[in-house]
């Protein structure tokens, strides 16, 4: 009887090679797919900017933090501070002759009061309101001055006006003091001119037209 099996192959035949073959291409495969898989969850570490500039992903807080702009600090002032009073001041007069500090005023604008003492000398002591305080036009200032008041000479009013009379008066330290009125030409004064007085001494004026006599009317004749 014939044995018709099959014969047992010993392994190294076609179907074999088929089998390692085939192996083969499935090893490669996987080293292939298992490298990309690697590149991928590597994050790419060596891959270029893309062009335009674009950041990469993950790094928008980095560029965020590299261009915020430092805190602005503000500009010193550039003018030039003055610590001196601004407006009007009484001007420093103490130790002065009490005639220029009374000019130093008057260049001011600013009203006088001379007090004089019982020392000697002209020059000033003090004054009230002090040296440097601010004041408005017009104040008055009061001055103490060492020494008594000089004698001074009445000057003659009797050809001017009874305002021009008045300046005159003050600036040779006396006062005027009206008798009628302040309007027309000085008629009288008291002192009278050549006059001895002494600094802040009132001279009296009297202005204005002498009154004139009416006309006398006489009465009707009798029939």
């Amino acid at each position: 009887m014939t044995d018709e099996r099959e014969p047992v192959g010993d392994g190294s035949g076609p179907g074999r090679g088929r089998m390692l073959l085939g192996g083969g291409v499935a090893v490669i495969l996987l080293v292939v797919i298992g490298g990309s898989v690697g590149w991928i969850l590597a994050g790419e570490p060596d891959r270029p900017a893309t062009p335009g500039g674009t950041a990469p992903v993950g790094a928008a807080s980095t560029s965020a933090s590299a261009t915020t702009a430092p805190p602005t600090t503000a500009a010193r002032p550039t003018g030039t501070r003055t610590s001196a009073p601004a407006g009007l001041t009484v001007p420093e007069v103490v130790g002065a002759d009490f005639e220029q500090a009374r000019r130093n005023l008057r260049e001011r604008r600013l009203g006088w009061r001379l007090v004089f003492g019982t020392g000697t000398g002209r020059t000033v002591e003090r004054t009230s309101p002090a040296p440097g305080t601010p004041v408005k036009r017009g104040t008055t200032v009061t001055v103490w001055v060492a020494g008594p008041a000089p004698a001074v000479t009445v000057p003659d009013m009797s050809t001017l006006s009874c305002s021009d009379a008045a300046d005159d008066l003050v600036e040779a330290g006396l006062y005027p003091r009206y008798a009628t009125g302040r309007q027309g030409p000085v008629t009288a004064q008291e002192p009278v001119a050549g006059g001895s007085a002494r600094w802040n001494d009132q001279v009296t004026l009297t202005c204005g037209d002498k009154a004139s006599t009416p006309p006398t009317v006489s009465p009707p004749p009798t029939p």
